[in-house]
């Protein structure tokens, strides 16, 4: 019991300021979980799962008395919701991972782009989804402003969707989270959390360039027998062409 309380409460200092260890170690797990992701890793899915288990006990601290800090009804709920879109990650990258290593090909999935019909589906979910929840957070005394924290835990979700289906832009997604996460976190005192999202959306734009490259090297090229045997080709044009 000693050894779990110490857990619980220990804190390190940097800068001057008291930061839960627990957050730094989840926020760390975190990080790692996002680099497995950019290399299309299937370790990155329970290593996220962790570092969402850890943070859950962060964000709940005030709300079941661990410590006194303010609640983030969304920062905690999400890693709730984490943990069941993880799951799913967890499971489709697996099996696609296997098959992709009968072919000889490298990586757990083959990044796609999600399409226009997609993309704005992801942007009515997200921004009608900040709209209904930012109500039901203030209810249950989220930290102001609510809707940043209503924003952060529908972007997040949508983000960790659009990983586990192998959607480019999902890297985009988690821009805006971070764009208005780094704001929120470090308002309600959570430093540790904020610089991490500060570091992600760094992270983030880079992630979004490796998966755009690897996208565009997986496009199928035409073979020369295609080319010959393409019936769309007048024969007198493939004879002036060489063909």
């Amino acid at each position: 019991m000693e050894t779990l309380r110490w857990l619980l409460e220990a804190e390190i200092v940097v800068a001057g300021s008291a930061l839960l260890l627990r957050e730094v170690i989840g926020n760390a797990f975190g990080l790692a979980c996002a680099l497995g992701g950019m290399f299309r890793k299937v370790w990155a899915w329970p290593v996220g799962i962790a570092g969402n288990l850890i943070l859950l006990t962060v964000f709940l601290g005030s709300f079941i008395g661990l410590e006194d800090s303010p609640s983030l009804l969304g920062q905690a709920g999400r890693q709730i919701m984490f943990l069941a879109v993880s799951v799913y990650g967890w499971v489709r990258w697996s099996r696609s991972r296997r098959q992709r290593e009968t072919h000889g090909a490298s990586g757990a999935i083959t990044p796609e782009w999600a399409g226009w019909r997609v993309r704005i589906s992801l942007i009515l979910a997200l921004t009608l989804g900040t709209a209904a929840l930012t109500p039901l957070f203030r209810i249950l005394g989220s930290w102001e402003p609510v809707w940043a924290d209503a924003w952060t835990f529908v972007g997040s979700l949508l983000a960790t969707y659009g990983m586990a289906k192998g959607w480019v832009e999902f890297w985009l997604i988690w821009v805006a989270v971070d764009i208005v996460g780094v704001p929120l976190l470090w308002s309600a005192g959570y430093y540790a959390s904020a610089f991490m999202y500060l570091f992600y959306g760094v992270f983030t734009l880079i992630g979004f360039f490796v998966w755009w490259r690897a996208s565009r090297g997986a496009r199928p090229k035409p073979s020369v027998e295609t080319v010959h045997l393409d019936p769309r080709i007048h024969p007198a044009k493939r004879l002036r062409e060489g063909r």
